[in-house]
Order: C-alpha cells, then sequence, then structure tokens
C-alpha cells in the first residue's frame, strides 16, 4: 500500500508556530527548515523575555504567541563535567521547563505538542545503535541520568495526555547531532565539538597528545543538525502516535575512531 503524505506547504499554512529553543543549536535549524516551508509565523521565546521554569511566564509566552503548533526543544545541556558538577539543576530545569509548558499547550487547545528527548534518556547498558523498544529496559548512565529521565518524564507526560485528553503530542529522542554553530566550551560541549576544540588548541601550542574521556573504546551514533532539523520537521507532518521516535543514523562510531577522524 502507497502512503501519501500531507504537502508539507498545505500542512504548515496558516499556522503559527512556537520552537523554544529556536535559537540554539538544533532550533536554528529548525526555525530556518520552517522558513523554507512557507511559515511565516514562527515564535521564538527568549530566556530573558519568557523563563520556562515559571509557570506564569510559560502562561504569558502561550498568551502572546497564540500558537497552532509547539516544538519544545529548549533544555538545560552540556557536557560531562557539567552534568557531573550540576546534576540537580539539570534534572529540575529540564523537567520544569517542559510539564507545565505541556500542560498549558494542552489547556489552552494547541493542536500539536512535538516534545524532543535525548538518547541520554536510554538504559546505560542499550545495545547502540539504539531502539525504542529498550527505552525502559534500564537505569541510564549515572552522568547523564538527571538530565535523560527528566526529559523521559515528558514521554509520560505525552502518553498519558494522548490517552485521557485525546492530546496529539509525540516524542521524538534525537541522537548526538554535530554540524555548525554547535558549541566549543569544553565544560559544555558534547563529544564531537569538544575534540574538535581539544585537538585545535593541541595544534596551536604544539602538543602532541590530547586527553579524552575513558579509553575510547564507547561507541556513540552521531547525526548531522541539519538532517535531525529535517526529522523533527517530517515527524511533526506525517507522525501522531504516542510511541517515541528515534531521529538518528543507524550506525555507531568509536570515540577512538572518531579522534582518528577529527
Amino acid at each position: 500500500m502507497m502512503l501519501e503524505w500531507p504537502d508539507p506547504k498545505e500542512f504548515w499554512s496558516n499556522k503559527r508556530v512556537c520552537v523554544t529553543g529556536g535559537a540554539g543549536f538544533l532550533g536554528s535549524f529548525v526555525v530556518k527548515k520552517l522558513q523554507e516551508r512557507g511559515v511565516n509565523e514562527i515564535f521564538i521565546p527568549r530566556k530573558k523575555d519568557y523563563d520556562l521554569i515559571n509557570p506564569d511566564a510559560v502562561r504569558s509566552l502561550l498568551d502572546d504567541s497564540k500558537p497552532d503548533i509547539i516544538i519544545h526543544l529548549a533544555a538545560q545541556v552540556g557536557g560531562i563535567g557539567a552534568n557531573r558538577s550540576h546534576p540537580a539543576e539539570f534534572f529540575y530545569n529540564n523537567l520544569m521547563m517542559g510539564v507545565p509548558l505541556f500542560h498549558e499547550a494542552w489547556k489552552i487547545g494547541v493542536k500539536k505538542f512535538i516534545a524532543a528527548g535525548t538518547v541520554c534518556a536510554y538504559p546505560k547498558y542499550a545495545p547502540v545503535p539504539f531502539k525504542e523498544e529498550d527505552l525502559w529496559n534500564g537505569y541510564p548512565e549515572e552522568t547523564n541520568a538527571p538530565y535523560g529521565l527528566a526529559k523521559k518524564m515528558l514521554l509520560v507526560q505525552s502518553q498519558t495526555y494522548r490517552e485521557q485528553y485525546g492530546f496529539n503530542s509525540i516524542f521524538l529522542l534525537p541522537v548526538n547531532l554535530y554540524g555548525p554553530h554547535d558549541n566549543f566550551d569544553l565544560e559544555t560541549s558534547h563529544v564531537i565539538p569538544a575534540l574538535i576544540r581539544k585537538c585545535i588548541d593541541a595544534k596551536r601550542m604544539g602538543v602532541k597528545k590530547i586527553e579524552a574521556w575513558g579509553d575510547g573504546s564507547p561507541t556513540r551514533e552521531f547525526l548531522y543538525v541539519e538532517d535531525a532539523a529535517e526529522g523533527v520537521l517530517l515527524a511533526t507532518e506525517r507522525y501522531n502516535k504516542s510511541e517515541p521516535v528515534n531521529l538518528g543514523s543507524s550506525f555507531e562510531v568509536s570515540i577512538k575512531d572518531l579522534l582518528e577522524m577529527i
């Protein structure tokens, strides 16, 4: 049977879209692709105007933007060091950025809510590449667990609100992203930009070795950020079920091999 997908321009016609985190790494590419699809009313909330941790600010955001669709990408993110130093902040802030926003969106009748999770929600020993059916088969890797579990609660909220209220929401799990405009701060960056930064700094200083986390044997799945943005919009247009969906490349690379490529 041939599936017929909605025409993107028709799907987005006359839609008001709110993209939290729309000025961030993934969000900026999502906004760019929305513009390419002809979306004219895109609302990008800034933290100084709408602190999503504050429920009153969430209500003000929805009053001001009056969205048909919300793409929730806002998050407090960081590398291994930041996650180890501030686990409570990563848990609380990421939980509170999402749960009240989701609830208020349902209350005002938003037509669709897209929540972006994280592969940090997967169990520590889940096989890579990740499969959605393994998501609840264990506890996440301890360093990333506060962040991963906070984001995972949005999946629970998405599924329960669909079951009880019929609220159309979906939950996406992007793998490790890379690409232009990434964060190269060694304290808060993820593995690819951190390794690139270390290599550049080592070359500049004439150092022949760099220090990386672990022994290089762990593997990770990576996805180019622009491909991830396209995946977010395709899921928005085409997917309307409660089961989570990975956004990935379906193959993994060891940290050692990645470092040698860089």
